[in-house]
């Protein structure tokens, strides 16, 4: 892999006094690193996250450092509706208000489709596109009762735009999250709330490196136009961007973060 890693980016205020929901925020992903940015742009954050023992390590650790005030967090699975709810309740309850949601739940898997089962193709269905149609109504019905605006960032996949072997559950679910995306878009306009999403390729932390073996990631890395794989934080600051003013007029958009949109 070359080694040609970008600078990380200190945060501008770009979310300040806002309150921020992310789902699948326990961890060294996507999630975590999206929480992580938007503390450091200034918002309140309230993670939501399966893993109880990884949310709390999360939430305690972030706290730590920005301050108890500014994290909350509360288990909870996007296919269950009640607790996408209480998870929403918490972030209204301690801060009035519901501005910006980021649904990065979801569940991929490899299966060829002749040996796909149901419970396979339903589980990952059910978990990154159900859940993120949960969790974007939810966000809608509130945001449209505050008033107030808002902004939603669904976690799509450029695996939702290109075929791959064993892979036909997973590409389904992120491009029927896009599809929603563009839908939620249309609908939301009409009370100033904005849906967009990212659609990242190979973004890899150190727990995924340690489980993917050197040939597959030389294979994958080789896919990308920089010849290696995106630091979460990399996608996070895209989704940063898209929660933020400076996007005021975007909405219905799938941003790739990687070289390979079609």
């Amino acid at each position: 892999m070359t080694d040609n890693k970008a600078p990380y980016v200190p945060g501008h205020g770009l979310l300040t006094g806002r309150t921020a929901v992310i789902t699948a925020a326990a961890g060294t992903g996507i999630g975590g690193a999206t929480a992580r940015r938007f503390l450091e742009e200034g918002a309140r954050v309230v993670l939501g996250d399966a893993h109880e023992r990884r949310l709390k390590e999360t939430v305690a650790t972030l706290a730590g450092e920005f301050g108890e005030e500014r994290v909350a967090g509360r288990v909870s699975d996007v296919t269950d509706e009640a607790q996408i709810a209480a998870l929403y309740d918490l972030a209204e309850e301690r801060h009035g208000r519901l501005d910006a949601v980021v649904n990065n739940a979801g569940l991929g898997g490899t299966a060829l489709l002749t040996e796909m089962t149901d419970e396979q193709w339903d589980k990952v269905i059910d978990v990154t596109l159900n859940g993120t149609f949960r969790c974007t109504r939810a966000a809608l019905r509130r945001m449209k009762a505050g008033g107030h605006g808002g902004v939603v960032v669904n976690n799509a996949s450029v695996v939702g735009w290109r075929a791959q072997a064993g892979q036909a559950h997973y590409a389904a679910a992120k491009a029927g999250v896009m599809a929603l995306t563009r839908c939620a878009a249309v609908e939301a306009a009409a009370y100033r709330v904005r849906v967009n999403a990212v659609s990242p390729s190979l973004a890899m932390h150190p727990h995924l490196v340690k489980v993917t073996t050197p040939e597959l990631l030389a294979a994958l890395t080789e896919r990308e136009a920089f010849g290696r794989y995106a630091e979460p934080w990399e996608v996070a600051n895209v989704i940063v961007f898209l929660a933020s003013g400076y996007s005021s007029y975007m909405t219905g958009e799938t941003v790739s973060v990687s070289s390979q949109h079609p």
